[in-house]
């Protein structure tokens, strides 16, 4: 795959601080209960970091962070350029209203399901993949802090059938919905089948509420999204979500139809 100038700086600071260490890839391995392997395969810029081994690195050699950090820049680095200034929005918001009709917002993936998207819906092959996904899957990290923004999510009712990487990996992404769905802050609702036309059938997007001034809105499509901010715009959007949210079920009665879903990818 392409090599990113910041995955061979982690890779040259991580090498850096082991033998500074004097540790080998081996012993490194065991301390983090890794494999050298592993070690190896990081440190020659063949798999991209995960949170996890990035912690365990950067404490078992001292990085005060430094291997953190870095990962955090690459994290951004792999995120298409329309997309970063989104991702702000997104993390700085007290509200976030989605409607996704094909397929689970990406706050609420697991990290199979993300996977499968990627290789059956993207032009990523192989570690192309992992980068773009562990971003992805970094971004939900805005639902686990102390304050997490007031998160509604409307899915049509073929994201419950459509099926992403085979039953097993349906079966745990809708039960991840479930459970997503029990947190206070996060209300789930499905449009159901036997719905017509709809104004949702013309695209997904999302509406964010900042901290401080008006709405923004997100939209997707083959190309590059875009960010939405002309007020007659958001305005617009506004209307499609009260207009969405309408032909939805109760928070309640898509749990139901949910775990109902999942039991019957077997």
């Amino acid at each position: 795959m392409d090599r990113m100038p910041l995955l061979d700086l982690f890779a040259g600071e991580l090498r850096r601080l082991r033998t500074k260490a004097g540790l080998s890839q081996e012993a490194l391995g065991e301390q983090i209960n890794y494999s050298a392997s592993l070690v190896a395969s990081v440190e020659q810029c063949r798999r991209a970091p995960r949170e996890e081994f990035t912690q365990r690195c950067d404490d078992a050699l001292h990085g005060e962070g430094l291997l953190l950090r870095i990962r955090e820049a690459i994290l951004k680095e792999s995120l298409m350029p329309w997309f970063r200034e989104w991702v702000t929005i997104e993390q700085e918001a007290t509200a976030l209203c989605s409607f996704e009709p094909l397929v689970v917002p990406g706050l609420l993936q697991t990290e199979d399901y993300t996977r499968a998207l990627y290789e059956g819906a993207s032009h990523l092959v192989g570690d192309q993949v992992e980068q773009p996904l562990a971003a992805r899957l970094d971004r939900q990290k805005v639902l686990d802090r102390p304050r997490p923004p007031l998160l509604v999510a409307v899915l049509d009712y073929t994201v419950l059938e459509r099926p992403v990487g085979g039953p097993k990996v349906m079966r745990e992404q809708l039960r991840h919905l479930v459970a997503v769905g029990d947190r206070t802050r996060v209300h789930l609702h499905v449009v159901p089948r036997g719905v017509g036309a709809y104004p949702g059938l013309n695209g997904a997007f999302v509406i964010a509420t900042p901290p401080e001034g008006d709405d923004l809105a997100y939209l997707d499509n083959q190309l590059k999204g875009t960010i939405v901010e002309r007020t007659v715009d958001v305005n617009s959007l506004r209307q499609h979500w009260e207009s969405v949210r309408a032909e939805a079920l109760p928070h309640g009665a898509t749990l139901k139809m949910i775990s109902e879903a999942a039991e019957s990818w077997t």
